[in-house]
């Protein structure tokens, strides 16, 4: 199998690497954590510290890694998958037996110099485990359904400990993500309408089994007005902040529920909402665009590569970048519950934007190395 990865054109060397890189889709990058730097310098009143600061701090070695990882030959990747995914799990469960405990959730582990949360590394982890397993699988493999037993395991494990830490928001996206990995691989829809339709039958169980806290959000998000200095008191001043921001703005640092305090967790999930009321509809439409615009990006990456796991791989991490702007936006416009998603590069967060990245990273490796071709073998039916 190693032998059959070696690449059978010329090798590229890191100026040809540098060469290559989508220097555009890199600049999107970096305006769209400049919006998240000027919001997060806003929701200070007007103060680098302690947010913007940070951020910018981060931005700087993020993408710095992003450009690194995308000179890394698509065939290492290939090869690591699985230990990655190995170690993104190890670190979950590790979670489990000695995280550190905030605010009520138990989700990150303290390394001394900063604290991971391994269920962001899980959302590129997965990713890759599943672009690697369905690399190998044609239409055949993928119609047996004891061909998606593996597959279904690697989604299922994270997706309960992660519930556990409690992270619904996290856990809806490794299992929207993989969910999309399966579609992508050619797994028929009746399959998934199985499987929703399972889901829903044992509703009433899950609902016995979320916390509290959770429940509220549920109801609060059927009637925000049932409990509004309590739980509904989120999403209702999200939506005074997004009305009162009207087309055009309040203006930069003149945003009245966020600078007087009124928008709670503006640096993190509700940063939106806080663009919207100093820069209007234009301003929130135009962030939207950028992201659609790498959307459209990861899109042509795929399209380009020659190796099944790089079109994957790629289309798994853009599903991802969706999954994470659609569920923010949604949460704070009011048409899901608050789940607790960041928004990519603009809220406030290390690990988050740290996993966001090295994602983008992949994506531009995979377009780097597009000549590279993986031979695909079936699993069980290696030469």
């Amino acid at each position: 199998m190693a032998a059959a990865l070696r690449l059978k054109s010329a090798e590229l060397s890191l100026l040809d690497k540098v060469r290559l890189l989508n220097w555009p889709f890199v600049c999107i990058v970096a305006m769209i954590a400049l919006v998240g730097y000027g919001m997060l310098y806003s929701a200070a009143g007007g103060s680098h510290e302690p947010w913007a600061w940070r951020h910018g701090t981060r931005l700087c070695v993020g993408i710095g890694l992003m450009l690194v990882i995308a000179t890394i030959d698509l065939r290492v990747w290939f090869r690591w998958a699985y230990a990655i995914y190995a170690l993104a799990l190890l670190g979950l469960i590790a979670v489990e037996v000695a995280g550190e405990t905030t605010m009520g959730a138990q989700r990150w582990i303290d390394l001394g110099a900063f604290q991971l949360q391994p269920s962001e590394v899980m959302k590129i982890a997965l990713v890759l485990a599943l672009a690697r397993y369905f690399h190998a699988s044609f239409v055949e493999d993928v119609a047996r359904p004891a061909h998606l037993i593996v597959p279904g395991l690697m989604v299922v494990v994270p997706v309960v400990l992660v519930l556990k830490q409690p992270d619904l928001g996290t856990a809806i996206m490794l299992l929207a993500g993989g969910g999309a990995l399966f579609l992508l691989a050619g797994v028929r829809w009746w399959k998934f309408a199985t499987v929703l339709g399972a889901a829903l039958a044992i509703l009433p169980v899950l609902w016995q089994r979320l916390h509290g806290y959770q429940k509220q959000r549920v109801m609060t998000f059927l009637d925000p007005e049932r409990d509004p200095l309590g739980t509904g008191y989120h999403i209702i001043q999200s939506k005074i902040a997004l009305g009162s921001g009207g087309v055009w703005g309040k203006g930069f640092l003149r945003g009245t529920q966020s600078q007087l305090s009124f928008l709670p967790e503006k640096q993190t999930d509700f940063v939106f909402t806080m663009l919207g009321e100093e820069a209007g509809l234009i301003g929130a439409l135009g962030l939207l665009l950028l992201f659609l615009v790498l959307v459209v990006y990861g899109f042509a990456f795929a399209l380009r590569a020659r190796s099944h796991f790089g079109r994957l791989l790629t289309l798994g991490i853009t599903a991802t970048l969706f999954l994470y702007v659609f569920i923010n936006v949604a949460m704070v416009t009011g048409l899901i519950p608050v789940v607790g998603v960041p928004l990519p590069m603009i809220s406030y967060g290390g690990t988050a934007m740290a996993t966001v990245l090295v994602g983008f990273g992949l994506m531009l490796g995979v377009d780097v190395h597009r000549e590279i071709a993986i031979p695909r073998f079936p699993i069980g039916r290696d030469p």
